[in-house]
Parts: structure tokens; C-alpha cells; sequence
């Protein structure tokens, strides 16, 4: 159950690791990424509502309002006496459990913010931030561990005031000695995506026991006092003593409303309900976190986890198979009415799944060989044979968004691209860019697409020799390797390396475990990897860690296909210090541009919602709010479940 928003924005950016290994062992679009609209305004909005005392800067002339709120569009819609968040049953019930599956991993670590170890599902429930989400509103933030929030005019530092009552789950204060404590030991022993992330901080100074300033060096991203704000909160108490930077299997303490109770390494761990939780009357937090226990129980196979679901071993799934959704729910407990299915429309961009090529071998550098081998994957066949036309052609890697790059670029587009225009065609190996359209224009017919992909890869200095393809200079074969922890995708992935095989491309995939396949990504010892590019409608500082020449050899980067171009670089910072909307989709659309005429990745596909099956023992907030479904507000019928349990014995 992700803690808000943002924090999701975090977590799940951190590594990688966490979404990747439940995510891409399906065929389909996963989750829906934390929707983060951007604001036509250049600075954040602050709601005028006060609810401390007046702040003033180091000079004493200018006051700074203290507020309950921050936005970057307009100003929060709750006002600060608000009792709980709209969409919530305030008066849900408590108790009961919810047993989901963790597919294709194992854990080694409850701790999720280094580089080492797999890290544990769901362990951000244990963990606070200074504010929380509200999932029915695109980019706000209500106080959580902090009461009141002071953002400088000129955007040059933020102040937040802590609640006293606060507390750690081994009753320690939460203080602002622990704010500071947790950006410095995240920036310098935490995963290095972490040092990206809050590259803008200059630095957090604890004003007093519950008073901590962060100050900027970055005043231009409209985003960062909104991360800064949804940092995790660690107890210095606890990891000062500690090595940090080793995986460890330890019941750490948060200071959230679930804390761990049980782990059974690489097997199952189990979340409990903290009835002592400081939090639990805070208006952010009525309502929500009403489920006594939350277990996720790790299968290494698919299929294995699909008949534990039937069986009722697990009792919620994000079915991301569309063949099992299509004809697979013909099981008794579903025809007798004891399963039910839902479907939630996704709101933000659909995110890029995709083959990767990874640009640190030589084989991948000439944009003729990547574009002639994404010429072999065949989407129609795939998605008439395999997926039930259930699904549409990624395209963009801001598909179904305003964000998203279509015709020529416009002259904004071009303001952006032109100092840029000998290296582009360099590194593109033409001017199509600027002079041709989107989306691309490809053949549909398979054959086609395989002529014209032959026709490429002869003008880049390849001939077939006895059936195989052949550098004529070097005299080597083109050859790679597909690398993938589970067999989940396989019958994706086999009918493309057919295809390659037709034109003489020496192929094969490779199916490891879960740890040696980790090991090697982050080693880059790969050719071909499945990644993801999950976008909110507001991109931010992620961006850097996905496309920058920073993050092309960073340990664990997102970047995984080492792209390392001026003119991304300096598109992502347009897009970070974007003043209004109107400059935020021009730089997404220019570096949307040149991303998909670069050829750095194989887009897969997507459906435009997220398909859930339950067992019927959860009640839920109707309608759903708008930019998440928010797990957190989700309660069990404990005599429904009980119920439940007495049918599945006597069977």
C-alpha cells in the first residue's frame, strides 16, 4: 500500500527494485505511477490558512506565512481544519488481513534505501514523512510529522515545524534532529539515486528541537519543496550505531502507522497495524490504515502464484496477464460469486515498458542497428495471438498526455533543439528529428518491416554470410542476449528473437534468479534488459536520474541504457525548471522527440487501466479518488473473511 503520492514517487524511484521485480514478469501495463500534475504558476501555492506563528527572514523585514498546506497548482483544496480526506469512510472499521503476492523475488534487507540487498515489498508503510498526499487532489500536500510548512517567496528555503507529539514505533521523539540526519545519511551512504534526487538541498539545519530549515541551491524547481516534504523520515537514534550500507534483515523502527512483525526471509513478511500509532487521529490519516495485518507472500513462479490466488492463499492481485484476465476466471470460487474483479481507469501517462538496449556495447551505438532491430518486434501478432486485443502500441514515453511529441516540432520545440542540431544529427544519423513527423512512420506488414530492417542494417556496414549476419569489417557476428528473471514475458520475447533470427541476428535469452539478475544489472553486464519509465503528469527531478549522462554510470541509475547526450541533459533541466505548463510540455515534448528517434529502447504496449481481483471480504471508498485508488483507505468485512475461511476449510 504505497504511503501517498509522493513518497511513491521516491520509494519506487529509489532502485528500481521494488517495482521491477513484482512488475515485469507480466505481459501488461503495470500500476499507474503517482499522478503529479504540473501548475501554470512559477512557484508553489501555499494555502493562506494559519496555523503557527509568523516566520520572518534572517533580516527581519519579510514575514512568511506559516501554513497547513503546499501546491503547485493554485492552492490545496482542504482548508486547515479539515476532519479527513473526502474520499474516505471515516468510520471504517479496523481489523482483518490482506495476503498479497510478491512475484519473482525474494528479499534480503528491510532496508530499502541502499544499493545492496533486494529490499522487502511494502516497507514503506513503516515509514512517516513531514506531509502526506491526498489522492483526490493532482499535487498536494497536507502536514503529516510536520504541523505547519513556511516556503520562502523567492523559493531560496522551506521550514517545517514538527508535531512534539510525534514518535517513533519505540517511543523516541520524532525530531528535527532526525530530519537533518536523514537527507545527510541518504545523500551520502543511500542509494545514489538519492544524491540526484535532492541535488537541489544546500543544506537542512536544524533550527531548534522541532523547527528544521532545508535552503536551496536550486530555486527554479517548482517540485523540490514538495519532495523535500515527502522525504522519509529515518530515527538517528537507531542507524547512527549501525552500518547503514549493509543489507540487514532487522524490525527497524518508522515512525508509520505499520511496523514489522514478521519475516521470513525471501518467503514472507508481515506488516501490523501499530494501535500506538502517534499519528492514527491526524486528519490525513482517518479513515485510512484500517487493516490489521498486511502479508506478502513471495512465489518465484506466476503461475504458481495465480493458483495460490484461486486456492485463496492470497486475497488481492494486480492481474497483469491478459490472457488470464481474459478467459482465466472460470474457477469455482469466482462462478459462485466469492472473487470479484475490478478495473480502474488509469489517469496518468501511460508509462513506457520496453525492451532496452544498452548503448555501453558497441554493437548498439549506430541508431540504424537499434531502429532495424525494434523492426522485429511485432505487436499486431502478439496482441491478436497472446493478449486478446486487449492492449494498444506504446509509442511515446508520454503516451496519452499533452505531453506527448506528435507532427512536426513546434517553433517552442525548436528554441529548445536548435543549439543542439549538430549533435542530434550525429548521434540520430540523420535530420528526420526536425523534418519528419510523429509517431513514426513503419510498415505494418511483418514481412515489410523485416526488408526495411535488413535494408538498415546493410547500410550500416552488415551482410549475411551462410544465413548469419556479419560486421564486414570486423568480420563478428551481431549477436545478443535477452536477459530476464522469470519466464513470464518468454512468449513475448520469442517470437522477436525469431524474427531477428530470420535476418541472421545470432540471439538467445537468458533466465537467472532474481539475485543474479540484480547483480547484473547493476554490473550493466547485460544487452538487452526489460525496463520501465513510469511518468506522472508532472516529471521532475526523476527525470535526471532516467536519461542524464550523470546517471549513464551511476551504481543502480534508471538509465539503463547509458544514454549520455548533451540535449537530454539540458531538456531535463528545462523540464525541472519549468515555469508553467506551457514550458513543461514543450520540454517534454522535445526530449519525447528525441528520445523515440534515437531508438534506445523497443516500446511494448499498454491498456489504460489497472485490473484488480479480490476476494470478496474488502469494503472500499466509492468512487474512487481521482489520481489514486488509495489501498490505505480500503477496510475488511472480518465476518465476511471469517465466512470466507469456513468455506475454504470445508472444501
Amino acid at each position: 500500500m504505497p504511503r501517498g503520492l509522493f513518497l511513491a514517487k521516491t520509494l519506487l524511484l529509489i532502485s528500481g527494485l521494488l517495482f521491477n521485480v513484482s512488475i515485469l514478469a507480466s505481459d501488461a501495463e503495470t500500476i499507474a505511477t503517482e499522478p503529479t500534475p504540473n501548475s501554470d504558476s512559477s512557484s508553489a501555492a501555499i494555502s493562506p490558512n494559519v496555523v503557527g506563528d509568523l516566520n520572518t527572514d534572517e533580516n527581519n523585514v519579510v514575514p512568511v506565512e506559516t501554513v497547513h498546506g503546499l501546491s503547485l497548482y493554485d492552492s490545496p483544496e482542504l482548508e486547515a481544519d479539515f476532519p479527513y480526506f473526502p474520499h474516505v469512510n471515516p468510520q471504517a472499521p479496523k481489523g482483518g488481513t490482506i495476503t498479497h503476492t510478491a512475484v519473482g523475488s525474494s528479499f534480503d534487507s528491510t532496508n530499502p534505501f541502499i544499493i545492496r540487498g533486494t529490499p522487502v515489498t511494502g516497507i514503506s508503510q513503516i515509514y512517516d514523512t513531514l506531509m502526506a498526499s491526498n489522492p483526490n487532489e493532482p499535487f498536494s500536500l497536507y502536514g503529516l510529522l510536520a504541523e505547519g510548512v513556511r516556503l520562502d517567496p523567492d523559493r531560496e528555503w522551506i521550514e517545517f515545524d514538527l508535531r512534539p507529539e510525534a514518535r517513533f514505533q519505540d517511543g523516541e521523539p520524532v525530531t528535527a534532529y532526525d530530519v537533518v540526519f536523514s537527507l545527510n545519511l541518504l545523500r551520502e551512504e543511500g542509494n545514489p539515486f538519492y544524491a540526484s534526487y535532492y541535488a537541489g538541498v544546500e543544506e537542512a539545519i536544524a533550527l531548534n528541537e522541532h523547527q528544521v530549515r532545508f535552503t536551496f541551491n536550486d530555486t527554479q524547481s517548482r517540485e523540490l519543496p514538495l519532495i523535500i516534504a515527502q522525504l522519509p523520515i529515518l530515527p538517528r537514534h537507531y542507524w547512527e550505531p549501525r552500518e547503514f550500507t549493509s543489507p540487514t534483515l532487522a524490525a527497524h523502527p518508522g515512525s508509520g502507522p505499520y511496523r514489522i512483525s514478521e519475516i521470513d526471509p525471501g518467503r514472507r513478511i508481515v506488516y501490523h497495524r501499530d494501535e500506538d500509532y502517534w499519528g492514527k487521529d491526524l486528519p490525513v490519516n482517518i479513515g485510512r490504515y484500517n487493516i490489521d495485518r498486511i502479508i506478502y507472500d513471495y512465489y518465484r513462479d506466476r503461475d504458481i502464484a495465480w493458483e495460490a490466488f484461486k486456492a485463496g492463499l492470497t486475497d488481492f492481485r494486480t492481474d497483469a496477464r491478459a490472457s488470464t484476465w481474459a478467459i482465466g476466471y472460470n474457477f469455482p470460487a469466482y462462478e459462485e460469486g466469492l472473487v470479484k474483479r475490478l478495473t480502474v481507469p488509469d489517469v496518468n501517462p501511460s508509462m513506457m515498458q520496453a525492451f532496452v538496449f544498452n548503448l555501453r556495447k558497441e554493437k548498439f551505438q549506430d541508431p540504424r542497428v537499434r531502429e532495424a532491430l525494434s523492426l522485429t518486434f511485432d505487436f499486431p501478432w502478439l496482441n491478436t495471438n497472446i493478449f486478446y486485443g486487449t492492449y494498444q502500441r506504446t509509442e511515446s514515453f508520454f503516451q496519452n498526455s499533452e505531453m506527448e511529441a506528435t507532427g512536426l516540432p513546434s517553433e517552442a520545440e525548436l528554441a529548445l533543439l536548435e543549439p543542439f542540431r549538430e549533435e542530434l544529427i550525429a548521434s540520430h544519423g540523420s535530420d528526420r528529428l526536425f523534418t519528419q513527423p510523429l509517431p513514426i512512420d513503419q510498415p505494418i506488414e511483418l514481412r515489410e518491416r523485416l526488408r526495411k530492417a535488413l535494408d538498415l542494417l546493410r547500410e550500416a556496414g552488415y551482410r549475411v554470410e551462410d544465413g548469419i549476419l556479419v560486421n564486414q569489417q570486423t568480420g563478428r557476428p551481431l549477436s545478443l542476449e535477452v536477459l530476464l528473471y522469470d519466464s513470464g514475458l518468454e512468449r513475448v520475447v520469442q517470437p522477436m528473437l525469431r524474427n531477428m533470427a530470420r535476418l541472421g541476428v545470432q540471439t538467445s535469452l537468458r533466465i537467472v534468479d532474481i539475485n543474479q539478475y540484480l547483480n547484473r544489472q547493476r554490473n550493466y553486464d547485460y544487452d538487452i534488459v526489460i525496463s520501465h519509465f513510469p511518468q506522472s503528469n508532472n516529471p521532475g527531478n526523476e527525470q535526471r536520474d532516467f536519461w542524464t549522462s550523470e546517471a549513464a554510470e551511476a551504481p543502480q541509475s534508471r538509465n539503463r541504457m547509458a544514454l549520455a547526450h548533451p540535449a537530454v541533459d539540458a531538456l531535463v533541466e528545462e523540464i525541472i525548471s519549468a515555469h508553467g505548463r506551457e514550458e513543461l510540455d514543450t520540454a517534454t515534448r522535445a526530449l519525447d522527440r528525441v528520445l523515440r528517434w534515437g531508438f534506445y529502447v523497443i516500446p511494448h504496449y499498454h491498456s489504460g487501466e489497472t485490473r484488480i481481483a479480490i476476494w470478496d471480504k474488502f469494503g472500499y471508498p466509492e468512487p474512487f479518488p481521482k489520481y489514486a485508488m488509495d489501498l490505505d483507505a480500503w477496510w475488511v468485512d472480518t465476518d465476511r473473511e471469517a465466512e470466507l475461511q469456513r468455506r475454504q476449510r470445508g472444501r
